[in-house]
């Protein structure tokens, strides 16, 4: 195979420039995780992977490369070569990529060339890259950063949104941050979640404005040293009044929810799978609720749905209020307490216009002071 096809180095410009990749590892390694923007064009199939694989273990290089020629050959090859040049004559500037940069995205090279289509692949591949951009999210936990902080309905995440140096964290994960808070979207692999945080912060040198989460947000974890760097960043918290929050709840967690859901899967089964979502919801908090609150929230939860199919979804605060008022509000309060106790720095306190206007004053003297 020749040594002289071109290669790029693997910078982060490459994602933060969005230029197009073409992943040619196999489905179950894609889905794993890939590159930001990428697209999965593999050389092999899963299953072809699997049987190579046992090839090189059991009989070396050569006996594998000889297996892969022999599986992907006629037409096979050529569908497989057609649709990575589809792919560049759509997207001139692509790029290819395998795990390392080696074999598989050598071959994809060699054949897209032979087509009539020559691209460069990135020099160490899918891990090379994944380094820089892990490093990058490291590096941003020197940054400065401030959190946003507040009771459940507080508009956190509409306030950080209102500024060009926020983090949606909640955004990236596909999920509210509460029992309550999963996305029809299907979550993220914890390695694509990484790499869109680190896309993210490409593009953002100085100060950082994030709102408080968990290090666990649905099914992914915040990168471990960033994370810590937002326990001890300074904190803006947010107040507002009981049926200020209830308001937002039901934008957030019903209405939003509702048509999310009916948008993807038709009226019907969306308004059945919204149901069965927050009833689940539920019930994933009966350790906590107890038996008996748990059924009560459960009755009223029930009586609110029906009252909503006749039009009335302002009838889900019956269940709502409780459920704050009973469990997260004070979950939140015995969060702050600690966070007050080990030393936390809070910036500012006040409602929602109040915290949006100080997290832009902090901005500003972030900015001012070169930090």
């Amino acid at each position: 195979m020749p040594d002289d096809m071109p290669t790029l180095a693997a910078d982060t410009a490459l994602v933060a420039d969005e230029r197009p990749m073409i992943d040619v590892r196999a489905p179950v390694e894609f889905a794993q995780g890939a590159l930001p923007g990428a697209v999965n064009l593999p050389l092999l199939n899963d299953d072809e992977r699997h049987q190579i694989g046992i090839a090189y273990k059991q009989k070396g290089q050569a006996a594998a490369i000889a297996l892969g020629e022999t599986l992907v050959s006629g037409s096979v090859k050529a569908a497989r070569v057609a649709a990575w040049r589809n792919y560049v004559e759509q997207h001139p500037e692509a790029i290819l990529y395998c795990f390392r940069g080696g074999l598989r995205s050598q071959i994809a090279q060699q054949w897209l060339a032979e087509a009539g289509a020559l691209r460069p692949r990135i020099d160490g591949g899918w891990k090379a890259l994944r380094h820089h951009l892990n490093a990058r999210v490291d590096g941003a936990a020197r940054q400065p950063m401030m959190m946003i902080s507040g009771l459940t309905g507080c508009a956190k995440t509409v306030l950080i949104n209102q500024l060009e140096e926020s983090v949606d964290l909640e955004g990236m994960a596909r999920h509210k941050g509460s029992a309550f808070g999963r996305s029809p979207e299907p979550p993220p692999a914890q390695i694509d979640f990484e790499h869109a945080l680190a896309k993210r912060l490409l593009g953002l040198p100085g100060p950082l404005v994030i709102e408080d989460e968990s290090r666990q947000i649905g099914s992914v974890n915040v990168p471990l040293i960033f994370w810590q760097a937002m326990e001890k960043a300074p904190r803006i918290r947010v107040e507002m009044p009981l049926d200020w929050r209830l308001a937002q709840l039901i934008q957030d967690y019903i209405i939003d929810l509702e048509q999310a859901y009916t948008q993807r899967l038709g009226e019907e089964e969306g308004w059945q799978r919204m149901q069965q979502q927050l009833g689940n919801a539920l019930v994933r908090l009966k350790k906590r609720l107890g038996d008996a609150r748990l059924k009560r929230l459960q009755r009223m939860q029930a009586l609110a749905f029906a009252a909503h199919e006749q039009g009335d979804r302002q009838a889900h605060e019956a269940w709502l209020a409780p459920l704050l008022t009973e469990y997260y509000d004070p979950l939140y309060r015995y969060h702050l307490q600690r966070q007050q106790e080990a030393g936390a720095l809070e910036y500012h306190v006040g409602d929602w216009e109040s915290c949006l206007a100080a997290t832009r004053q902090w901005l500003a003297e972030q900015q001012a002071s070169g930090r």
